[in-house]
């Protein structure tokens, strides 16, 4: 078993291959694998069953009769990201299978080792993260038409039908937004080093438009995701267990390690770009809600963090801007601030609809006479004023928008 990859530091400006980020789809792995080695069957067939088996109540049973199976007949990166978001999926569905009131405190042998070794190859925590969530886990119908949703589906899905497909799709198309932005950063960067204003300029505009589309994409959240079904039924399969108050003590990865391991659930902060975009912008965001993000980047891809980092470590766009004296380039400049703070406050809007208002009806659900059960006995109350990653999420939200927006340039 090998991932492959090289993540040495090459000089500025930034080579995207060197860091396995792609020309045309960015963070995204491209054309993900959709199927494993035969001897990785019993594993596909579950997680081609999970919604079944998970609504069943039949999931556990069937976790327990699969065979533990080695992981050294997986080659390569696509092969091994396939198997962990495979593995990430079974996982979610062992552990929530029956709510929040009947989680497990063991995960078996047989799906631990097997996740434990694949996620070591690869870097990541043995959770779902947004790198499986998304990045890997989409493929086209047609495979020689357009990246949009109507030609797109999962690869792996849970409970939640086309709300989760939905809700997948249009975070990747985010993402997919993002890319001209992510190459304005390596041209930005280069033209820092240069002194070349007229690059400077074209990669801030570059920048600012991906961002402002990132946002328009982010807006079709309301066409494709149903409130109700993302709070009461696919909520629960991207939470953690750590600063969970359903899972208090983490679980015990049976045959990895005696002791409870503590990870966070699948969150919007784990995506690189928005990382990589306040790096670029010298954006600094308070010591809580920084000491929060910089624990979801070990949930990246490590060449991905590596990238963010590198930036990080780049002659600062901000001072340039400042000592250039250029308005030009400082409007351009507080437009990309201005697109980010945007998109942030949108992204509040969302949190609102899909969380915050879901779980006031859940509430106003619960306390009815005789009131219906959802997929897990009642809807999941524990995270009700926290993201799934575990941040206070109205409080984390405004704070990154705040922080975000003061780092305008003024005139």
């Amino acid at each position: 078993m090998e991932a492959g990859g090289d993540t040495e530091e090459p000089p500025l400006p930034l080579a995207l291959a060197r860091f396995q980020i792609s020309e045309e789809f960015g963070f995204l792995l491209p054309d993900p694998l959709t199927e494993l080695p035969g001897p990785y069957g019993p594993w596909m067939d579950i997680a081609h069953e999970l919604p079944q088996l998970i609504t069943s109540h039949q999931l556990r049973s069937r976790v327990h009769q699969m065979p533990q199976l080695s992981t050294q007949h997986l080659r390569g990166r696509e092969q091994l990201h396939l198997a962990h978001l495979v593995l990430s999926f079974i996982t979610m569905g062992y552990v929530w299978q029956e709510g929040e009131e009947g989680t497990v405190q063991v995960l078996p042998r047989n799906l631990a080792v097997p996740y434990w070794e694949v996620s070591q190859a690869l870097g990541l925590p043995p959770i779902l993260s947004h790198a499986d969530f998304v990045l890997a886990n989409w493929r086209r119908k047609d495979p020689h038409g357009p990246l949009e949703i109507e030609n797109l589906d999962t690869i792996i899905t849970l409970p939640g039908g086309e709300s989760l497909r939905g809700f997948i799709l249009v975070t990747l198309l985010v993402e997919k937004a993002a890319v001209p932005g992510i190459k304005a950063i390596t041209q930005a960067l280069g033209a820092v080093l240069q002194h070349d204003g007229d690059t400077l300029h074209r990669a801030l505009q570059e920048l600012a438009g991906a961002i402002e589309a990132m946002r328009a994409a982010l807006r079709r959240m309301h066409d494709y995701v149903d409130p109700e079904v993302f709070y009461s039924v696919i909520r629960i399969f991207l939470s953690g267990w750590k600063d969970n108050p359903a899972m208090p003590h983490g679980l015990v990865y049976e045959g990895v390690s005696p002791e409870a391991l503590a990870f966070s659930g699948g969150s919007a902060a784990q995506s690189s770009v928005l990382h990589a975009f306040d790096e670029l912008l010298g954006i600094c965001h308070r010591q809580d809600t920084a000491a929060f993000l910089h624990r979801m980047r070990d949930y990246m891809p490590p060449p991905h963090r590596a990238f963010v980092e590198r930036i990080r470590g780049a002659a600062s766009l901000r001072q340039h801007v400042l000592a250039s004296g250029d308005a030009r380039l400082r409007i351009a400049f507080n437009r990309c601030v201005s697109a980010l703070t945007d998109f942030r406050s949108y992204h509040i809007i969302i949190v609102t609809k899909y969380i915050a208002t879901a779980a006031a009806k859940a509430r106003a659900r619960r306390a009815e006479p005789g009131a219906r059960a959802g997929l897990s006995g009642k809807p999941p109350a524990a995270l009700e004023d926290k993201g799934t990653g575990g941040s206070h999420i109205f409080t984390f939200l405004k704070s990154i928008r705040d922080t975000t927006r003061e780092g305008m340039i003024s005139a």
